[in-house]
C-alpha cells in the first residue's frame, strides 16, 4: 500500500516536501497532482525507480493511456536549452509563454549533447527515445517545491497515483484535462495530442515579440518601436496594423518610465519624416511580464544592457544592444537636429535588425503562417 500525504490539510507542507525529496533520493516513486492529473515521478539518478515508472499504457482498465515515453520535469523555461541545446527560438518562445502549465513540449534539438548525455545509459535510453525529449513544467505547488530541493533531474509518467510508493494527495484539484503535447521541429510546431490548450491557444503564443528599452520611454525606444514597425511592415508587404496577424508584436518600454507619458514632440516629428507615427504613443515601465514575453529585448546603451541582463536575464531571453558597437545617446532636451540624427542612427541599425529577424520576403512569411 502506498503512503498517502494530504497536501491540503497538513499543518506543515514543508514537511511533505522534504519527505518527498528524501523518498525520491532513496529510489522510491512519488505521485503528485500536476493540474493535468496525477503523475508518478522518480529521480533520474535512481535507475531502478525509473524502471518502475509506468509507460506504454495504463495499468488500470479504463484509464487514459499514458505517453509512450517518459517526461522530464523542469524547474522552469530557462532549463529547456540545457537539455535540448539546439532548441529553436520558437521552442524557447513556447517554453517561456506556456510554462508552468498544461503543455508538454516534444523536442529534439541535439538532445544527445545536452544534460541527457550525463544520465545513466538505461535512464537515457528510456527518456530520450529517437533522440527526442518530452519536457514539462507542471503548475502544482507541491511538485514545484520538491524540484527546488531535489538534486538531479526528475522524470515522470502520467498514470494512476496508486502505482507510486508515496502519494501527495490534493482533492481540491479540479477534474483535469490532459496536457496538450506540442511537437517542435525548428520553426514548425504541431499538436500531437490534444489537451487543455487548443491549437489556436498555442498559435497565439508563437508570435515574435520585440521590446525596445530606454530610460524614460519618451524618445529613443518609442522611435525604435515606430521605425521598426514601419520597416518591418514594408519588408512583409503589409500595413503596420497587420503586423500582429503576421506574427510580430513591436512595443517599447522604459527602465525608469512613468506610465502614460506622450513621446517628445521632437521625437514625434523625427518619426514622421520617415513615415512613422508616434502621436498615440504612451510611455510604460518595463515589467517582468513584458520582459518574459520578449524574444528580442533591445537596449539603447551599455547601461541599459547591464540593467536588462541583471534584472531579466534569468527569464531566458538574452538582452542585446540596437547598436552592437556603442551607445545611442539620449537626445532629451536637445534641439530638433539632434533628434533627427538620433532617428537616423536608430533607423540605420534597425535595417540590419529587421533583416535578421524577418523572412526574406512576404510570401515566405505567409507560407510559414499557413503551415503553423
Amino acid at each position: 500500500m502506498p503512503e498517502v500525504l494530504d497536501w491540503q490539510h497538513v499543518a506543515e507542507p514543508e514537511a511533505i516536501v522534504l519527505y518527498a525529496v528524501q523518498s525520491l533520493r532513496q529510489g522510491r516513486t512519488v505521485a503528485f497532482p500536476t493540474g493535468s492529473g496525477y503523475a508518478v515521478t522518480a529521480s533520474g539518478l535512481a535507475a531502478e525507480a525509473v524502471r518502475r515508472l509506468p509507460v506504454n499504457g495504463s495499468a488500470e482498465s479504463g484509464a487514459a493511456p499514458v505517453l509512450p515515453e517518459l517526461m522530464l520535469v523542469l524547474r522552469g523555461p530557462a532549463e529547456a536549452r540545457d537539455w535540448a541545446p539546439g532548441l529553436s527560438p520558437l521552442g524557447l518562445r513556447l517554453a517561456r509563454r506556456l510554462w508552468p502549465g498544461p503543455v508538454t513540449l516534444l523536442v529534439s534539438g541535439d538532445v544527445e549533447y545536452g544534460l541527457a548525455s550525463r544520465l545513466l545509459d538505461e535512464v537515457r535510453a528510456r527518456l530520450c527515445v529517437q533522440s527526442k525529449l518530452h519536457l514539462a513544467v507542471p503548475c502544482h505547488e507541491a511538485l514545484r517545491e520538491v524540484l527546488r530541493h531535489l538534486p538531479g533531474p526528475l522524470l515522470m509518467a502520467m498514470a494512476a497515483d496508486s502505482q507510486a510508493d508515496v502519494i501527495i494527495s490534493d482533492e481540491s484539484t479540479s477534474l483535469p484535462q490532459p496536457a496538450t503535447v506540442v511537437a517542435v521541429n525548428g520553426d514548425a510546431w504541431e499538436v500531437v495530442r490534444p489537451g487543455a490548450l487548443s491549437a489556436e491557444d498555442i498559435r497565439r503564443q508563437t508570435a515574435c515579440w520585440i521590446v525596445f528599452v530606454c530610460t524614460g520611454n519618451t524618445c529613443r525606444s518609442p522611435l525604435a518601436e515606430a521605425l521598426c514597425k514601419k520597416i518591418l511592415a514594408d519588408r512583409l508587404g503589409c500595413t503596420i496594423e497587420a503586423l500582429p496577424s503576421r506574427g510580430y508584436h513591436v512595443v517599447s518600454a522604459g527602465l525608469a518610465a512613468l506610465p502614460g507619458g506622450a513621446a517628445a514632440a521632437e521625437a514625434e516629428q523625427a518619426a514622421r519624416s520617415y513615415g512613422a507615427d508616434l502621436s498615440v504613443h504612451r510611455s510604460q515601465p518595463l515589467t517582468a511580464d513584458l520582459a518574459a514575453r520578449a524574444d528580442y529585448l533591445v537596449g539603447m546603451t551599455q547601461s541599459h544592457l547591464r540593467a536588462l541582463t541583471d534584472c531579466f536575464g534569468h527569464l531566458g531571453v538574452s538582452p542585446r544592444l540596437l547598436d552592437p558597437a556603442g551607445d545611442i545617446a539620449d537626445p532629451l532636451g536637445s534641439d530638433q537636429s539632434v533628434y533627427d540624427a538620433c532617428a537616423q542612427q536608430i533607423r540605420q541599425h534597425l535595417e540590419a535588425f529587421v533583416a535578421e529577424i524577418a523572412p526574406t520576403n512576404a510570401q515566405g512569411q505567409q507560407e510559414e503562417a499557413e503551415q503553423s
